[in-house]
Formats: C-alpha cells, structure tokens, sequence
C-alpha cells in the first residue's frame, strides 16, 4: 500500500499543486501533502539528502539536481509555464508597462523596485543590465526573503514597483497588478517535477506526476494564473 507521498516545490507552484493533490487524493486515495518554500531553500535542502519523494522547482534548479544525482533524469516532467508580471501598491499611481521602452522608463522613476529570490529575480537584473541601467538602479533594488511574496512589500509600501510570477501576485491583497512583462522582455519559468532518488515508492510517484503532466490537470493549472508546459 502506498504511503503518503511528500512534496517539495516553490512558493510560486503553492496553490496549483495544492489544488492537483488534491484531486490526486480524490481519484486515487493516495494522500499528498507539498511543502512549499523559496524555490532556493527547496533546491538546497533537496540536495542537502532531506527526505521527499518528489520535487517540484524552476527547470534549470532540478536539473541540477538530476545532474547531482538528487533527482532521477527520466522522471522529469514539465508542470507550468509561469510568466512574470508587475504590480503596485494599490491604489497607487499606474505607469504604463505596455511595451519596453515604457517599461524601461517606469523603472528608471520608481523610488524602489522588488524582485524575488531564484531564476526570476536573476532573469530582472539581467534585464536591467541589457538595458544599461544596473548600476543605476541597484540602491533602489529590494530582494524579498525567501517565501515573502513581492506583492507583500508592495502592499506594505515597502517597494513602489514589483516583479514577480503573475501566480504569486494574483492572490496577495492591497495591489494592483500591471499586466505580463511587455513584449521582447518575458520572463517566464518552466516549473518542473521529478521523482527524489531518495523516494522508497518511485511507482506512485511516477503516476502522480503523469496525473500532474496530464491534459486533465489543464484547467487548475490556468486557474492559477500558469499554462501547461
């Protein structure tokens, strides 16, 4: 008999992958509980040997696990695609974001910007450095901790322009959301799941991420502001 199965993932996968266990539970009565934290600390503490059965993180950080030995190679499975998006305090002055030129502006004349930890708080900076404006705007750069929502502190007025996955921000109170990254500036992640080498029930856990793979998991997958990978 199969055992509860135990999940690590990233905040940004949190709720979708709430939502698929327990429809998982529903149609199977395997029980599946996920831990969600700051897609770093995840990554970290699954090659750090802690024990889960599967793994569910940004593409690039599982596949250094699969390269470790962490993760098992032919279990990887694409979940979502999770695009980033901007969002203000709300009630708050709206800068238009619309192309990349508007954007680049509405940077260069915010007081302070946020951004989270992990692929896509890079992939910003990154952005800002193409754009020649790094080193400008750095002072007014905020790294929100670990598992602490971009929106929170825009919410708070802790930062007047934040940018983080639309699926992290569609939930979180006291913001107005922007819209996606304008065209020729997306970023998106790929949030993808493998079976821990660690796991003492691989059979299960390769049916639950072919459940979670599937078309049948589509429609929560959008609800939650992702697409299917």
């Amino acid at each position: 008999m199969t055992s509860r199965i135990t999940g690590i993932s990233s905040m940004a996968t949190r709720l979708v992958l709430a939502e698929l266990a327990g429809a998982w539970r529903a149609r199977s009565g395997v029980d599946v509980a996920f831990e969600s934290v700051g897609g770093v600390d995840a990554a970290r503490r699954v090659q750090a040997g802690e024990s889960y059965d599967l793994a569910v993180l940004d593409a690039d950080a599982l596949d250094k696990l699969v390269a470790t030995g962490r993760v098992v190679a032919d279990s990887r499975a694409g979940l979502v695609r999770s695009g980033v998006a901007i969002a203000v305090r709300a009630g708050s002055a709206r800068p238009d974001v619309s192309s990349e030129e508007a954007l680049k502006r509405a940077v260069l004349a915010a007081r302070t910007l946020g951004h989270s930890t992990g692929p896509s708080g890079t992939a910003l900076l990154k952005l800002f450095e193409r754009w020649g404006i790094l080193d400008e705007v750095r002072p007014r750069i905020v790294q929100a901790p670990p598992g602490v929502p971009v929106g929170k502190l825009a919410a708070n007025g802790e930062i007047e322009l934040g940018f983080q996955q639309f699926s992290e921000m569609m939930y979180v109170p006291g913001i107005d959301v922007l819209g996606p990254m304008p065209p020729g500036c997306e970023i998106v992640s790929t949030f993808t799941a493998g079976l821990c080498a660690a796991s003492t029930q691989p059979e299960a856990v390769r049916e639950l991420i072919g459940f979670m793979h599937s078309p049948a998991a589509a429609d929560a997958k959008r609800r939650h502001g992702m697409e299917p990978a």
